[in-house]
C-alpha cells in the first residue's frame, strides 16, 4: 500500500520518465511544482514513471533522483515506482471492462491511419492480433477545465483524440491510465507539469470520471524548446544539468519561471538559494505562455515566449 500522510490541503508531485538524465526543461518543471507546493505549505512527492522499458535508459531513474537531490528537491514521502504497481492498473482496467466503459481493440496503426488516425470504431482485419484496450469515448464528448496558468481549455475528445488507449497491444500500460490511478491513490490535489501534457488533461479527466475518481487542479508551465521549437528531450539543446555545479542552472530555471533574478543572486549554496526561492516565489509572475525558447529562458523569459 502506498504510504500516506493525513490528507493535506495541497499535495503536488513531479513524475519524470527515466529515458535519460534530467535536462533544463525537466528542471524548470520540477522547480515550478516544488515552489508551488512550498508556497501553499503543502507536500511535494516524486513518482518514477518507469512503465515503458523499451524507452528507459539503465540507471537513469536513480540519476534523476540524485539530480533532484543536488538541487535541493527530495520527495516528502517515499518515491513511488510505477513498475511496482501493475496490480493497481489491472484492477482499474478490470472495472472499466466490466462496466462496458472500456473495450478490446485490434486495430493496427496503419489501419487507423486510413481513417485519419482517430479511433471511433474498430476497423481491424486481423482478429488474431494482440488486443489493446481502449476507453470508450461517446460521440459529442467535450471536456473543459480551468488551468491554473493557461486559463480555460476545452477539447472535443471524440474528434481530437478518439477512444483512448489504456493498455497497449504490446501489453504495456498506457500513461493515461497509470497517471490517473496514481494521482488518485497518492491523494494528489494539484498537478503542475509542462505544457506538452496540456492536451492529455481532458482525456485524464474523462478517465477520472469513468473510474469515479477526484479530479485534481491542473497548472501547466511553459514548455522549454530549442530555437527550432522542438522539445528539449528531442533536441541537441537537451544537455543534462550539472549536479556538481547546480547553482547556475537553478538560477536560470528560477528566471525561466518569471521570478526576480536578484532574489537568488550571490547566494553561495543550494540550500540558501532554495530557502530564498521558497520565501520569495510569486506565482503571479509565472509566464502565461505554453512555450518558451531555451535561450530566452536563460535571459528574458517573457520576451522569448511564444
Amino acid at each position: 500500500m502506498t504510504e500516506t500522510l493525513p490528507h493535506p490541503h495541497y499535495r503536488g508531485r513531479f513524475a519524470p520518465s527515466p529515458t535519460g538524465p534530467l535536462h533544463f526543461g525537466s528542471l524548470v518543471a520540477a522547480l515550478g511544482s516544488w515552489l508551488l507546493a512550498r508556497h501553499h505549505q503543502g507536500e511535494w512527492l516524486v513518482r518514477v514513471e518507469d512503465l515503458d522499458p523499451p524507452r528507459e535508459v539503465p540507471g537513469a531513474a536513480h540519476a534523476q533522483l540524485a539530480t533532484l537531490a543536488a538541487f535541493g528537491m527530495t520527495s516528502d514521502l517515499p518515491v513511488v515506482w510505477q513498475s511496482r504497481r501493475h496490480a493497481r492498473y489491472a484492477h482499474a482496467l478490470e472495472r472499466l471492462l466490466a462496466g462496458g466503459a472500456a473495450f478490446e481493440c485490434r486495430c493496427s496503426r496503419s489501419e487507423l491511419a486510413s481513417v485519419g488516425g482517430i479511433h471511433r470504431r474498430c476497423v481491424a482485419r486481423d482478429a488474431s492480433r494482440p488486443a489493446a484496450v481502449r476507453l470508450r469515448v461517446a460521440e459529442g464528448t467535450t471536456v473543459d477545465f480551468i488551468d491554473g496558468l493557461q486559463g480555460r481549455i476545452a477539447q472535443a475528445v471524440d474528434r481530437d483524440v478518439g477512444d483512448v488507449v489504456l493498455r497497449r497491444a504490446d501489453g504495456y500500460w498506457a500513461y493515461q491510465l497509470a497517471v490517473v490511478v496514481d494521482d488518485a491513490e497518492q491523494g494528489i490535489t494539484d498537478v503542475v507539469r509542462g505544457a506538452d501534457l496540456l492536451d492529455s488533461t481532458p482525456r485524464q479527466i474523462l478517465l477520472q470520471r469513468a473510474l469515479g475518481l477526484p479530479t485534481p487542479r491542473y497548472l501547466h508551465l511553459p514548455l522549454i524548446v530549442d530555437a527550432h521549437g522542438d522539445k528539449l528531450s528531442k533536441s541537441m539543446a537537451a544537455l543534462p544539468v550539472d549536479d556538481a555545479s547546480p547553482l547556475p542552472a537553478l538560477r536560470a530555471a528560477w528566471q525561466a519561471l518569471g521570478q526576480a533574478p536578484a532574489l537568488l543572486a550571490g547566494l553561495p549554496t543550494v540550500t540558501q538559494a532554495m530557502q530564498a526561492a521558497a520565501r520569495g516565489f510569486r506565482p503571479e509572475r509565472l509566464p502565461k505562455v505554453t512555450h518558451m525558447t531555451f535561450a530566452a529562458a536563460h535571459n528574458n523569459p517573457v520576451a522569448g515566449a511564444v
